[in-house]
């Protein structure tokens, strides 16, 4: 049996007019500035002058990753589809893509089959531009700091001590280490530098995390660029840098509006990862989506070790916002994997397999009911290979928690295929009342609240902090950082940090490598075991399939 590919069904969709998605989210149209006729910037003024009050907000999350899939963002739109079927008033708030992953071996962040966000090219390549300006953003700051130390250096920034790297939206290993400023004093201080992909730019984090131009330019102000001689830390703001940047930032700052499929308003804005940065879609766009709608669907990036965990204890901490209840998803696929088997093995029955990997599922469940005490349903997402007998032994080991497990086709039949998962998603909103609580509290040291985390969320017994790291732990505490949240960068393949430590690992210890502030974020970043900020393309890259024809038609993007 042959299917259609993602990009086959999203050119076949008949999107509606902007102006009319925006009415069905109950904007006006002096709200919103279109891109074309299918996509628009949001004013942030709705913020303020819409009376409307705030919806129910759905997190969408995931089991720990693997090769298999386990489509959380198709199951995040497809339960939106889902909510708007059975009458309710919805929107969804995701992450836009990055072009590394796009041309590398991930995909884009469009959902997938009959559950996408459209025009799925647009949103997956340049889409309204919001990455390069924050590129552009991070990227004059770096060229202001070199300019100053060129013209005099008067902060008495040391060279040895810059923290501020360039950055570029796509997979390039061969940026991570660089030298410039070679080629005389005309062209620069020779100095060692580097590349982040844009997505881990504290830059994206700043936009994501901020709640206004004001507060944006509060924040850039404060990012830390390196530190002088002296050992005293150079902000943007000391290099005058923050207004022209905020120039860059200020449409940037503004909610996207798009589609789904089906016409549920979607606000796709910003795309930090969740391996290495906070891994969830802008505050405001999140913000704008609750007023927007009476329930909110929302993700955060890979496993709920990693989204999940930051959504929670950054994102919900910094945009004062509270979920009602938390969508699990998972494959007998990918739960298979992490019993062990090759991909090549999950086409039959394997209920020994299935037993060695479903702790990963118990776990994330776990965490989310017990650490961060919150009302949750497993969504298993179907294969035509899935048997009765798997799909019953997964819904027997949750219930023993007592969580419900709900079948989802939304990848094959849209909103349809998730109307089951939406009533009971309804049921948690109106009938389970959460207690909604952090994994650690502010007045805890940044080794206390690293700690919590690998103990109460990873299952892990100890953190091995190395000598260089803890210096750094010091030197932040004393210039009064200690009450950030951290955002602990590790694979998203393992609830540790080595990625072939699959299932639910017990008995291991969390290496940090690195510590440094994102003073403009309001986090701390927590480096850990061999965790780059900047990925490699595969041997055998995405890109290689993409083509456009004369008439300007995309293939091969999935």
């Amino acid at each position: 049996m042959s299917y259609k590919t993602d990009i086959e069904i999203a050119q076949e969709c008949k999107m509606r007019p902007i102006t009319e998605i925006a009415r069905r989210a109950h904007l006006e149209e002096k709200y919103i500035e279109q891109y074309g006729r299918y996509k628009a910037k949001v004013d942030l003024s709705i913020l303020g002058d819409t009376l409307r009050k705030e919806g129910k907000l759905i997190l969408v999350t995931a089991i720990t990753p693997t090769p298999a899939g386990e489509g959380k963002t198709t199951t995040t739109i497809g339960l939106a589809d889902a909510l708007a079927h059975i009458g309710k008033d919805v929107t969804v708030a995701l992450r836009e893509p990055s072009l590394g992953p796009v041309f590398g071996i991930k995909g884009g962040a469009a959902g997938g089959g009959y559950a996408q966000v459209v025009p799925m090219e647009d949103i997956n390549l340049h889409f309204t531009g919001d990455f390069h300006a924050i590129g552009a953003a991070n990227n004059l700051l770096a060229a202001m700091l070199d300019n100053h130390i060129q013209h005099g250096n008067s902060l008495g920034i040391d060279t040895r001590k810059i923290t501020w790297k360039r950055c570029v939206d796509m997979n390039d290993r061969q940026l991570r280490f660089v030298i410039d400023g070679l080629g005389g004093r005309i062209n620069g201080t020779p100095r060692e530098d580097g590349f982040d992909i844009t997505a881990a730019s504290e830059i994206m984090a700043v936009l994501c995390l901020s709640t206004s131009i004001t507060d944006l330019k509060r924040r850039l102000s404060n990012i830390i660029v390196g530190y002088t001689f002296d050992d005293k830390p150079v902000t943007c703001g000391d290099l005058k840098a923050a207004g022209a940047m905020t120039a860059l930032l200020k449409d940037a700052l503004k909610p996207n509006l798009v589609q789904t499929l089906e016409g549920t308003p979607a606000f796709v804005h910003g795309g930090p990862f969740a391996n290495i940065a906070h891994g969830c879609n802008s505050a405001i766009a999140t913000k704008m989506a609750l007023k927007m709608g009476d329930y909110t669907v929302t993700e955060a990036g890979f496993g709920a070790d990693l989204g999940a965990e930051k959504f929670f204890d950054i994102k919900c901490r910094k945009a004062k916002i509270t979920p009602d209840a938390v969508v699990i998803v998972a494959t007998v696929r990918a739960l298979k994997m992490h019993g062990g088997l090759n991909k090549t093995e999950l086409l039959e029955e394997n209920l020994n397999a299935l037993e060695r990997g479903v702790p990963n599922l118990l776990r994330h469940v776990s965490n989310i009911r017990n650490v961060y005490k919150l009302p949750c349903v497993v969504a298993i997402n179907r294969f035509p290979t899935d048997t009765d007998n798997e799909i019953d032994f997964i819904m027997h080991k949750c219930k023993e928690l007592g969580v419900n497990t709900v079948l989802s086709t939304v990848w094959a039949d849209g909103g349809k295929g998730g109307e089951a998962l939406a009533r009971e998603v309804i049921r948690l909103c109106e009938e389970e009342q959460g207690d909604f609580t952090y994994s650690y509290d502010d007045d805890l040291s940044i080794t206390q609240k690293i700690e919590a985390v690998v103990k109460k969320v990873y299952g892990g017994d100890s953190v091995d902090i190395a000598p260089n790291a803890r210096k750094q732990i010091e030197k932040l505490e004393k210039l009064g950082f200690s009450h950030f949240p951290v955002c602990i960068a590790k694979t998203q393949y393992s609830f540790s940090d080595n990625p072939v430590l699959l299932g639910a690992p017990e008995g291991f210890s969390i290496s940090v490598k690195n510590v440094k502030v994102s003073a403009g974020a309001e986090f701390i970043v927590v480096l850990t075991g061999d965790i780059m900020t900047m990925p490699g393309l595969p041997k055998s890259p995405a890109a290689e399939l993409i083509d456009v024809d004369e008439n300007g038609k995309i293939t091969g993007l999935f």
